[in-house]
């Protein structure tokens, strides 16, 4: 049996932050996830994915913002259980909670932090005969590594932030880039769509709308995409098409806990601490849902601390906690010096 404070389930970034805020209140933690390192969606899927929106931050790639992450709460020596889904939970005489995993695996601890992103996830394939026969092969649902486009012809069909981010990145790696949405209208952020269309002007994107890809081509490789715009039909020469629709996400174990859902959501108490439903479980990151949610990491790591200050006071009733701001106080785990603060806040986000 695994002993802990706050058992939390996901690795994310927002997981992950958690462990930080926790650690600053002497808590301990342990992790739960899935995937078989941490980083959730982030690792997984888009490590070389740049992210715009995090403070201090004009832009940080996926990968070295778990890298920065990881490096933040190493002083606070959280546990792991990789590879391991949460399964079940029960609830002790005592008020604690027991979590079981897919592979065995029981963690005690005195409150549960779900941080499980969408939950487990896939792709929304486009509806298109013949996919499954080029995928790997030529169809991509998420970039991984960047440099596998080096210097090749792709196009890209969505509308979203993730159609647009990875055009206009791509535009710098590979020879050609096609956008291609069924709308003239993007979904994702104006400041996404105005440098795409700066980047169409100068010739480094091809933009295609409205339209939409309807057929592929291809004697076990991907060669050529069949799209159709304005009812006629044509074809482009291709090595790789990356369909960006989103993920479908999906609770998993969770979802059989008895916790309120709403839209595949976890409900939480946003007015007070992120709990859901059930006393002494909390629920943060882009998994829950609350009056004017916004999926943000930053919302995310606001989230994380609200839930710490939150699980400090419930596990110490009476006892006042003083608030000390890293910048003065430095971070516990360094001797003090101001030497060693100043370098604590480097790696703090206050």
């Amino acid at each position: 049996m695994i002993e802990t404070d706050i058992i939390i389930i996901g690795a994310g970034p927002t997981g992950l932050f958690a462990v930080f805020e926790a650690g600053l209140l002497k808590l301990r933690c342990h992790i739960i996830d899935a995937l078989p390192q941490p980083g959730g969606q982030l690792a997984e899927l888009y490590p070389k994915k740049p992210i715009f929106d995090i403070p201090g931050f004009p832009s940080v790639d996926a990968g070295v913002l778990i890298n920065n992450l990881m490096e933040q709460i190493k002083q606070f020596e959280p546990g792991f259980s990789l590879s391991e889904t949460a399964m079940s939970y029960e609830k002790t005489e005592d008020g604690h909670f027991i979590v079981e995993t897919s592979r065995g695996t029981k963690v005690k601890g005195k409150a549960i932090a779900i941080a499980g992103g969408l939950g487990s996830f896939e792709p929304r394939k486009p509806q298109l005969d013949n996919i499954e026969v080029f995928e790997e092969k030529g169809v991509e649902y998420f970039v991984r590594n960047p440099e596998m486009y080096r210097d090749k012809k792709i196009v890209i069909a969505g509308g979203g932030d993730s159609a647009l981010d990875w055009s206009i990145f791509l535009s710098e790696v590979a020879s050609e880039v096609t956008l291609i949405h069924r709308r003239n209208e993007f979904r994702g952020a104006l400041d996404s769509v105005e440098k795409v269309q700066k980047l169409k002007q100068e010739g480094k994107i091809n933009l295609i709308t409205p339209a939409e890809v309807v057929g592929l081509q291809g004697n076990g490789t991907l060669s050529a995409i069949e799209i159709e715009k304005d009812g006629e039909r044509s074809a482009i020469e291709t090595d790789y098409l990356i369909p960006l629709f989103g993920l479908t996400p999906k609770l998993g174990p969770i979802g059989n806990w008895g916790l309120e859902i709403e839209k595949n959501a976890v409900k939480v108490n946003n007015a007070l601490d992120y709990q859901t439903n059930i006393d002494g479980i909390y629920a943060i990151g882009d998994i829950n849902t609350y009056p004017g949610k916004m999926k943000l990491i930053l919302c995310g790591f606001h989230e994380a601390t609200m839930m710490c200050q939150s699980i400090y006071n419930r596990l110490n009733p009476g006892k006042k906690f003083v608030l000390k701001y890293t910048t003065v106080s430095g971070v516990d785990g360094f001797d003090g010096t101001r030497k060693e603060a100043e370098k604590a806040v480097v790696k703090s986000i206050d």
